[in-house]
Formats: C-alpha cells, sequence, structure tokens
C-alpha cells in the first residue's frame, strides 16, 4: 500500500490482462473532493458496524433459538446463511463498484444491510430470519467491498494510508468491544430482538453522511462479466458452506465433501474464465507479484488466531464456568481494547522496521497465545492464565492488520485496487470457516472439556505458525 514500504516500480498492471479500449475510458464522476477526515469516520463506522454483527448474533442465538423454536440446523443456517452471501458476492461487490461508481455501490450495500439489520429483530420465524440473514450478508459484501477501496482512493500511498488502516482497526475492535458488553448486558437484562438494532443506528449514519463526505470514484465503462460472477460467488459460497459443515460432520460427510469439490471445481473454472476475459472480475497478473500473493495467502490462516479465541473461550466461560452472556463478554474484553490501544503503535512501529519484520513479531505472538492457552488446566485463574494471553492476543493482532494490507495494495493503479482489496476480503472470509473447521475438528472427539480446549489452540498455534512462515519468506523492504 505504502510507497515507502515497497521502492520498485509500479508495475503490477502489467502483469494483468490488458483492458479493453471502452473499458479503459473513464465516466466523470461529477462528484465532489473528498473530505478525509470526515470520509475515514464513515468509512472505518462501516467497518465497525459490520464487525459488531458477529458478537451480536452469537450472544443473541440462545435466545433467538428459544423464542422461535430452532432446531440447532435451523440455528446454524441463522449464521450461515450470512456467511454463503457474504464471502460468495465480495468479488461481485468490487467489480460492480468498478462499473457503477464505488460510492454509489458502497451506500447501497449499507442501506441494505442496515434494512436487513432492523428487519431481522421484528421477524416472527426462522424461516424469515434466515432469509433476512441472506440479505444482510449480501449487503455486507458489496458495503466492506468498497468501503475498503474508497478508503485507499482517499488516502494517497505512505503514512496517511497506514494511518487510515489503523484508524479502522481501532475503530473496529473499540466497537466490539462495546459491543460485547451492550448486547451481553441487553441479552441478560432484556430481549434478544433490542440486541438485533444495536447496529441500525449506525448504518443510518454512514447513509446518510457518505454522500456528504466521501467522493465518488471514477467508473470504467464495461459490462459485468455474468459467467464470472455466477462461478465466483457459488464457488466461494460452496467453499464456505462445505467448511461450516466440517465443524459438526466427518470431511467425508457428503455435506462436507460435496460442497468443497463443487467448491473447488466452480473456482478452478472460475480462474480459467478470468484469464481469457478481456474485463475479468480478478485481475490473476496481480499474483504474479511475490509478496502480494504471500499477503493473500496470509489471509487465509491469520483469522484462525482470533475466531479460534472467541468461539472456544465463549464456550469455556459460559459452559464449563458457568458464567453469565455479560460475564462472557467482559471476560473477552481484552482482546479487542488491546487492539485498539495498540493499532496507533502499529504505525509508528511498521514505519521504523518495515512490514516483513512486523508481521514476523506479530505473528510470533499468536502462535505464544494458542500455545500459552492450550497448556492451560481448568484449575488456572482467569487474571493469571486467561488474561496475558488475550492480551498478547490483542496486541498480535493489532501488528498483523497493516502489513498484509500495505502489501496486497501497494503499486497499483486506481483501476487494480478493487480487484485487489475484492480478493484480500475474500481469502479473509474463506479463511474464518476453514480455519474454524479444522480447529473444531482437532478439538473433537476428546471426552475432557481441557483436551478439547487445548486440541483446538494446538490448532490455532499452528495457523499462526504458517503465517509466520509466510511473513519470514517475504523480501526485506528499505523503510522511509
Amino acid at each position: 500500500m505504502s510507497a515507502s514500504v515497497s521502492e520498485r516500480p509500479a508495475t503490477a498492471g502489467a502483469d494483468a490482462p490488458a483492458p479493453t479500449a471502452a473499458a479503459d475510458r473513464r465516466a466523470p464522476s461529477g462528484a465532489r473532493p473528498a473530505r478525509p477526515g470526515p470520509a475515514l469516520a464513515v468509512i472505518a463506522g462501516c467497518n465497525a458496524m459490520i464487525q459488531l454483527d458477529d458478537p451480536i448474533m452469537n450472544i443473541a442465538l440462545p435466545g433467538i433459538r428459544a423464542d422461535l423454536g430452532l432446531s440447532a440446523l435451523a440455528a446454524s443456517w441463522v449464521i450461515g446463511a450470512y456467511l454463503l452471501a457474504f464471502g460468495g458476492l465480495l468479488l461481485l461487490g468490487g467489480r460492480a463498484g468498478d462499473i457503477l461508481g464505488r460510492r454509489r455501490v458502497f451506500v447501497a450495500g449499507v442501506a441494505l444491510f442496515t434494512a436487513a439489520a432492523a428487519v431481522r429483530a421484528v421477524v416472527p420465524t426462522g424461516g424469515l430470519l434466515i432469509a433476512v440473514r441472506t440479505v444482510e450478508g449480501a449487503g455486507a459484501a458489496f458495503a466492506a467491498a468498497n468501503g475498503f477501496v474508497l478508503m485507499l482512493s482517499t488516502f494517497a500511498e505512505g503514512p496517511a494510508r497506514k494511518r487510515a488502516i489503523a484508524v479502522c482497526t481501532a475503530v473496529g475492535a473499540a466497537s466490539t468491544a462495546g459491543g460485547l458488553l451492550l448486547a451481553g448486558a441487553l441479552t441478560s437484562a432484556g430481549s434478544w430482538r433490542w440486541v438485533l438494532l444495536l447496529n441500525v443506528p449506525m448504518g443510518l449514519a454512514v447513509v446518510l453522511l457518505a454522500p456528504r463526505v466521501i467522493a465518488e470514484t471514477e467508473r470504467i465503462r464495461g459490462r459485468f462479466d455474468l459467467r464470472g460472477a455466477l462461478l465466483s460467488a457459488l464457488g466461494a459460497a460452496s467453499l464456505v458452506y462445505g467448511l461450516s459443515q466440517a465443524a459438526e460432520h466427518p470431511w467425508t460427510d457428503a455435506l462436507v465433501a460435496g460442497p468443497l469439490l463443487a467448491g473447488l471445481v466452480l473456482l478452478s473454472v472460475f480462474v480459467a474464465t478470468q484469464r481469457r476475459a478481456s474485463q475479468p472480475i480478478v485481475r490473476l497478473g496481480l499474483l504474479r507479484d511475490r509478496d502480494r500473493a504471500l499477503a493473500f495467502a496470509s489471509m487465509l490462516v491469520l483469522p484462525g488466531a482470533l475466531i479460534g479465541a472467541y468461539f472456544f473461550l465463549s464456550q469455556s466461560f459460559q459452559q464449563h464456568h458457568g458464567w453469565s452472556p455479560l460475564e462472557a463478554a467482559f471476560g473477552l474484553l481484552p482482546v479487542p481494547v488491546t487492539m485498539a490501544a495498540m493499532a496507533g503503535v502499529a504505525v509508528r512501529v511498521e514505519r521504523a522496521i518495515g512490514p516483513k519484520p512486523m508481521m514476523a513479531i506479530g505473528t510470533a505472538a499468536l502462535v505464544v497465545e494458542n500455545l500459552w492457552l492450550a497448556a492451560l488446566g481448568p484449575g488456572d485463574a482467569y487474571q493469571t492464565g486467561v488474561l496475558p494471553a488475550l492480551v498478547l492476543l490483542g496486541a498480535g493482532m493489532a501488528f498483523c492488520v497493516i502489513p498484509p494490507t500495505v502489501l496486497a495494495t501497494s503499486g497499483l493503479r486506481p483501476e487494480e485496487l478493487g480487484s485487489a482489496a475484492s480478493v484480500l476480503n475474500a481469502l479473509q472470509s474463506v479463511g474464518g470457516s476453514l480455519c474454524i473447521a479444522l480447529m473444531v475438528t482437532a478439538s473433537s472427539g476428546h471426552s475432557d472439556f481441557s483436551e478439547t480446549m487445548s486440541a483446538g489452540f494446538t490448532a490455532g498455534a499452528a495457523f499462526a505458525g504458517a503465517a509466520l512462515l509466510l511473513a519470514l519468506s517475504l523480501r526485506p523492504r528499505r523503510r522511509a
């Protein structure tokens, strides 16, 4: 992302398929100039709104099951429907922003997400809730794919863009912290329906303010690759679905193997069609840059540390230790608080030592954190056992946010940012599903709860170790 990080010329575009003459012409946007500070606040607010949705739903889900009479399978679809739509539509959302204008698609995505978030709080049946969650995931995909690129286009490569990334990280972490506490309090004292309305005011604010403070991007005159869009959406959704089923079924089960195989086939065909497409959804030439490819690969394994901690520790706090939802939220609070506090430090560290050492330090911290949690026994106190590991997790994740983003988007032309950002987001979505599925598989089959936790966190350490190896494989960069 930053010219101060990468001194080589911006040649990524030469590797990508040459656009047609029609595609290379830009439509005039006629937009007012961006206001960087307010624009960042709006984009960070959208990021916080989307991040807040996961803890909201996880805390509200037990109450939803009880009130709507959902089976375990139906309850899993309340989460899974969102993930399928989100993961399947990220690439299409990025391409839609190229052609229609990123601010326009961003606002439309946030509006769709917000409307669905409001409707889900009043639905009378589980089937309708699942349908609304699908719509919500689609809105989140279009908002996330374009909000990230709007931030990149608002802030030029260099320190300003890195600070913007840090601000988004801090705001997202702070919103997660506040959301955990507020959702836990509302669930314990009131109704799950109130919990589901938490991010609606944020969405309304983003929809109202975005057109006033964010400049519209120039549109690329072109057309949608409908075949590529269908292949990418179905392929990514199949992978996410298969991985979600792997958490409850053997990998050889038809519910797991079938969707995974279908997803791999569909995505293989998608890659083949993108090589020949005159206006591809994904510019495959971007992957020829070694460090960019390594940054993309890291997004398949990095989510394991954070998602695994939330998944296993929330179960441990509530099922094994008998904590209330609010108490469990307080127990997880050190992670987002530390991430928010360390975001600014991470910018200064990256400027001083560069992305490779910084990412190596962050991923090494995640390895230690997971091994620490894996070694804990049932008699270990929270203050001396779990708390230090959670602080280490928050600090490690803060150090792992900037480097992949910098490396994945550095030296790109404006028309290439959408493709790179969409791939980064899509791999993060698939990576989260992959990590949790493999961690649950590794932890299954143990009768003792502490052994289950240990196996899960050992798998998390393996994911963090893979990310560390990727970080060590990066080329050293000169510092600004």
